[in-house]
């Protein structure tokens, strides 16, 4: 467990998708906040123009990470990123993207990918923090907001912490089930609930719980997009990185 000593104030920024300029406004908001420690919660690309200088940036900066699906598949050279789509359409989307960043990905950013852990653990206000991709339970399991009380209920039970910090479906909420802190960080680099400005996760000391806010931050999502698109990636991931879908 991480115990670095001292820590009121943490970020928690996720699914950041090759998207460096999104990367670079949300760091520059969590230096303007006085946090103590920033983790990333994985799928550091997939579907964006930069795999490289996210991996580099997130690797410079010694940032905690685990890794995400889009990880786990490119850092191994997978031909499935195990995004769990749901129509043939947005399977042979998927595919190109996964094609694309194979071969655009570098072997340095790759290997460490493959270094990354499943999950990391940390103490805030003396409560125990766990970050996670997806779920406790698959890397690739998408805990949607509206899914079932007794669904939550089941991971809170076997969670083995007081907050559970993850991402994977790029639309944040917080709720509290089975006395277990649900936060989903949304997403830095590919938000999908209607709001293209980069998302992330801000876990605060407050009178021995943890409060939870989820900051937005500005950047110019049509400058990247059209980079998607220049790039050769599918022009529905550029358009939909405007509009937040």
């Amino acid at each position: 467990m991480d115990t670095i000593g001292g820590m009121d104030r943490v970020a928690v920024v996720t699914d950041i998708h090759a998207n460096s300029p999104a990367l670079a406004a949300a760091l520059e908001r969590i230096e303007s906040l006085g946090i103590d420690q920033v983790y990333c919660g994985g799928d550091l690309v997939g579907y964006g123009p930069r795999p490289d200088e996210v991996c580099r940036e997130i690797e410079g900066r010694g940032i905690p990470t685990i890794y995400g699906n889009y990880d786990y598949a490119i850092g191994r050279d997978l031909e499935d990123c195990g995004c769990a789509y749901v129509t043939q359409h947005d399977r042979d989307l998927g595919q190109q993207s996964v094609d694309w960043t194979l071969a655009h990905t570098g072997e340095r950013s790759k290997t460490f990918m493959r270094g990354l852990p499943f999950d990391l653990r940390f103490e805030l206000a003396g409560r125990r923090v766990r970050l996670v991709h997806g779920s406790p339970r698959k890397v690739n399991e998408y805990l949607f907001e509206d899914k079932p009380a007794r669904t939550f209920e089941r991971i809170a039970a076997g969670a083995d912490c007081d907050v559970l910090v993850f991402g994977h479906t790029h639309k944040p909420w917080v709720a509290e089930y089975g006395g277990v802190l649900f936060v989903n960080c949304g997403a830095v680099g590919k938000p999908k609930d209607g709001d293209p400005r980069a998302a992330f996760a801000v876990l605060e000391a407050e009178g021995g719980e943890v409060g939870v806010t989820i900051e937005r931050v500005e950047y110019d999502a049509r400058s990247v997009a059209r980079e998607v698109a220049d790039a050769g990636l599918p022009g529905e991931y550029a358009e939909k990185l405007v509009v937040a879908a």
